[in-house]
């Protein structure tokens, strides 16, 4: 990985973060991006301090100008882009599907799906350019089953994979490699907003008997992202403590 140059969206916590950091310390040129700019500052120059490459560019994902800007800032500044990194995402809103807000619906499909088709669209053609690249879909648990209340959500979960599955076909061909990973409920921002007693419920839907940990998604990010997996792609990896096997 050294001196590869890594783009990764939500980058600023949570799992995002935790690749960053371990991108950064294998020797990669690392994209810090984020909609959350201090955040994403912060964790840049953190790398740095620590003898890293980091750089960070402040991106919604939700729109497809700024994920091309993202990855023009990636070649302009380290001449080149590697690895891909798609993992920026919202809950989005809790309802069943009939009661769910059209806006809430909008949203969540625009930050969590529309998101990577701008991210690979300008992701492959960069990566083609330069020989190839290997890219990184985050998607879920949720990307493969459903989940009360979270129909937007699982709705967008289960089209990255298809996404995924699709550029693997179009690109392996011409040494890019696009996989997913389908994390289970990891214990990150994302949950902060949930009371303890749903929390011990969410841990209960694991037979590993806890959340995972986002360096422990990183690690799989890492290797799929890696020349150790050059043989994988179009594919979808779970790493959710057993969650999808009940």
């Amino acid at each position: 990985m050294k001196d590869k140059t890594v783009i990764i969206t939500g980058a600023a916590s949570g799992i995002g973060k935790a690749a960053a950091l371990l991108f950064a310390s294998a020797g990669a040129n690392v994209v810090v991006s984020d909609i959350h700019e201090q955040e994403g500052i912060k964790l840049a120059e953190e790398i740095c301090a620590q003898g890293g490459k980091a750089s960070f560019f402040r991106t919604d994902v939700a729109i497809a100008a700024q994920m091309e800007a993202l990855v023009s800032f990636a070649v302009k500044t380290y001449g080149k882009l590697d690895v891909a990194v798609n993992n920026a995402g919202i809950g989005g809103e809790q309802n069943p599907i009939a009661d769910m807000s059209i806006e809430g619906w909008q949203q969540v499909i625009s930050v969590n799906l529309n998101s990577l088709f701008y991210g690979m669209k300008y992701q492959i053609f960069a990566m083609l350019q330069s020989g190839g690249g290997s890219i990184v879909n985050i998607s879920s648990i949720l990307g493969a089953v459903g989940f009360l209340g979270s129909g937007g959500y699982s709705a967008a979960k289960h089209g990255i994979i298809g996404l995924t599955q699709t550029a693997a076909l179009e690109y392996s061909a011409q040494n890019i490699r696009v996989n997913a990973v389908g994390p289970g409920f990891i214990d990150t921002p994302l949950l902060n907003a949930l009371d303890a007693q749903v929390k011990n419920q969410l841990v209960a839907m694991h037979p590993i008997g806890r959340l995972g940990k986002s360096e422990e998604v990183a690690e799989l990010i890492f290797w799929l992202a890696s020349d150790k997996s050059s043989f994988v792609t179009g594919s979808y990896y779970p790493i959710d403590g057993g969650y999808l096997a009940k």
